[in-house]
């Protein structure tokens, strides 16, 4: 059968499968994403490319409902409404940019991934092929990223198949010759398994274990990152009770904490050290629904995380440039690439995914962390609660 005679449920179970494979978690696994691009080229009409962005995306995400439904400890239908509208944007994107003309069809193609990287429309731009660009390309930095992205828009024309073949080629070279990326010297990622009641739990006694557990593990290490929201609500009290703690040592702690504002709160990386103190990152993009909810002030209502879209994408940590991202950061494109432009010294990592056990979305963002890292050949600290 030639492949423009496939049947469009042919063509949304490959895609399903790709969404499926591509973002199992495995990092390795990553360019198999690479394969929607093709499907969506092959679409006779639009509303088959649309069924086919819907199986691709909703696949890739499959881990949203259950992870929503743990998180607001509901059923599945709050998460499973958010993972049906969460795919609008993408579907809606590849539906109206597909194009029967062949020749327009990669430009079509360059626009979708162009608008599915950024915001508003990158703010749900999870599974971006693009993504792969550290698989196939790693040390290319800038050119890596161009040259997946001239990949993709190959794979939407009539020579696909000798573009898969040199994709794959490049694929197989680098899972043979993979090496994951390095801890920075003087570094310490420590990861906690404290589920939800990290920074719920602001008590003395939970403080003191953190501070207990950092000391046990900085042997070696003078920078100890702890997981988003490590610290809780931060307060003059929280502050000068690890400052006091820290004293006599030259440990410097980076933890995530929330910060409070009149009418939202900030969502951070904080700096300690025996000198004090400081903000370090304000995050960029919160999760949205569960922490961003701008709507809220079109009411009157008070509430949520506030997203500094664009904000200071580096911090400066001694003399290391830094380049942070908090949970949802690592699922989107563009906070990545905003912080590589101003060229980091290495990437810091943070989570707190207790609430997505059980569902793939933990491993999805360190593969996606860890494939960011590998193209532009940056060290990285990644450090998690579960």
């Amino acid at each position: 059968m030639h492949r423009n005679d496939l049947r469009p449920a042919g063509l949304v179970i490959a895609s399903i499968v790709a969404g499926w494979i591509g973002w199992s978690g495995n990092v390795l696994l990553l360019p198999v994403a690479l394969v929607f691009p093709v499907l969506w080229s092959r679409a006779q009409t639009r509303s088959v490319a649309l069924l086919v962005s819907v199986g691709y995306f909703l696949a890739a995400s499959r881990g949203l409902p259950q992870g929503v439904a743990a998180f607001y400890a509901s059923d599945l239908w709050p998460g499973l409404l958010l993972w049906l509208c969460a795919s609008g944007s993408f579907s809606a994107v590849h539906a109206v940019l597909w194009t029967k003309r062949s020749r327009a069809r990669p430009f079509r193609y360059l626009i979708a991934a162009a608008v599915m990287a950024l915001p508003p429309f990158g703010i749900t731009g999870w599974a971006h092929p693009a993504t792969a660009a550290g698989i196939l390309f790693p040390g290319w930095e800038w050119w890596g990223l161009l040259a997946v992205t001239a990949g993709l828009m190959g794979l939407v024309t009539r020579a696909w198949p000798a573009v898969a073949i040199v994709l794959s080629g490049l694929w197989l070279w680098s899972a043979a010759n993979w090496t994951e990326p390095k801890l920075p010297e003087g570094w310490l990622a420590v990861d906690l398994d404290l589920g939800a009641s990290l920074g719920r739990d602001a008590s003395l006694e939970r403080h003191s274990a953190l501070v207990a557990t950092v000391k046990d593990r900085a042997v070696g290490g003078r920078a100890v990152v702890l997981p988003e929201s490590a610290l809780g609500f931060l307060t003059p009290t929280v502050e000068r009770l690890w400052v006091n703690a820290l004293q006599g040592t030259d440990i410097t702690v980076i933890a995530g904490a929330a910060m409070l504002g009149a009418e939202t709160y900030d969502n951070i990386l904080f700096g300690l050290s025996a000198d004090g103190g400081k903000v370090l990152y304000r995050e960029r993009m919160p999760v949205p629904g569960s922490m961003w909810q701008p709507w809220r002030s079109w009411f009157g209502k008070s509430g949520g995380a506030r997203a500094h879209l664009f904000g200071s994408p580096v911090a400066t940590m001694g003399n290391r440039r830094v380049a942070p991202l908090i949970c949802y950061e690592q699922l989107v494109v563009w906070p990545i690439l905003q912080s590589m432009l101003h060229d980091p010294d290495l990437i810091v990592a943070v989570g707190n995914g207790w609430w997505t056990k059980g569902t793939s979305i933990v491993a999805i963002q360190r593969a996606s962390t860890i494939a960011w890292a590998k193209l532009f050949a940056m060290p990285l600290v990644f450090s998690l609660n579960t």
